[in-house]
């Protein structure tokens, strides 16, 4: 039980921290520590990773909320069109022969945590707000388009598709981005989560409780101080931070 509880919040500090930085998805960090050191099933482990990523990213979206860094409406119009459209992609995957691509999302955070190092988002909000509200409203639909195909096709991606999307293409400066990001990782990890234990049932309980609290303190934690950083120090903890959680997380898997 030590060793479980041990494990778990490890994984929830790395998940929680990336989260609450990056609008990270807790799965990428939470399914293969699970697999690998506990031997916990890969279904239940992405049931458990996306059921500690409803509360806190939830809770991560309200710090950023309550800080004015959340866009709320263009939130919402990407969410419906990843939900919708990573159905489609799930569908598509069904039928049509696919590389399994289990890693992409976990190349993808320290990449992207380099490139926060090497090349920060500096975007101010008053850059942001030069955008036309119709603009952005259709860039929200083709984008959220895109990674929900993405998502449904491969089965990763989400979260760091979302900050690389709307820091790179839409503009977003880096806590606006973070804020929307984990305002709509909130909605689709609980469809995720749900529908995984509905078709799966419970998975272990005890590693259910501890990776969900470990990752709600801990992205609770990190909303908190990226809220109150300034631009320069921010992108360098997040690059930072998902450099390293994406440098681990391979190590887990191939060493």
């Amino acid at each position: 039980m030590l060793f479980k509880f041990i494990i778990c919040l490890i994984a929830g500090i790395g998940a929680g921290l990336g989260t609450g930085f990056a609008g990270m998805s807790a799965a990428a960090v939470i399914s293969p520590m699970l697999i690998t050191f506990l031997n916990i099933p890969a279904y239940d482990a992405v049931g458990i990773a996306l059921a500690s990523d409803v509360l806190a990213s939830a809770v991560s979206a309200y710090t950023y909320g309550k800080n004015k860094n959340l866009d709320v409406r263009n939130g919402l119009v990407m969410m419906i069109t990843v939900l919708i459209f990573t159905f489609v992609g799930s569908l598509l995957a069904s039928i049509v022969p696919n590389t399994t691509m289990g890693s992409f999302s976990v190349f993808m955070t320290f990449l992207l945590g380099i490139k926060f190092i090497i090349k920060p988002v500096m975007t101010t909000k008053e850059t942001m707000q030069q955008i036309s509200a119709k603009k952005r409203f259709v860039q929200s639909i083709i984008c959220g388009v895109i990674i929900g195909l993405i998502c449904g096709f491969i089965g990763a991606g989400g979260g760091m598709m979302m900050l690389l999307i709307f820091t790179s293409v839409l503009g977003y400066e880096l806590k606006t981005a973070v804020g929307t990001s984990v305002f709509v990782m909130a909605f689709t990890a609980f469809t995720g989560s749900f529908s995984h234990f509905v078709i799966g049932g419970m998975p272990d309980l005890w590693c259910l409780l501890f990776c969900v609290l470990s990752t709600l303190l801990w992205a609770r934690i990190a909303a908190k101080f990226a809220n109150k950083s300034s631009p320069k120090t921010l992108n360098r903890v997040t690059g930072v931070v998902l450099a390293v959680l994406g440098a681990v997380v391979l190590a887990v898997k191939y060493i």
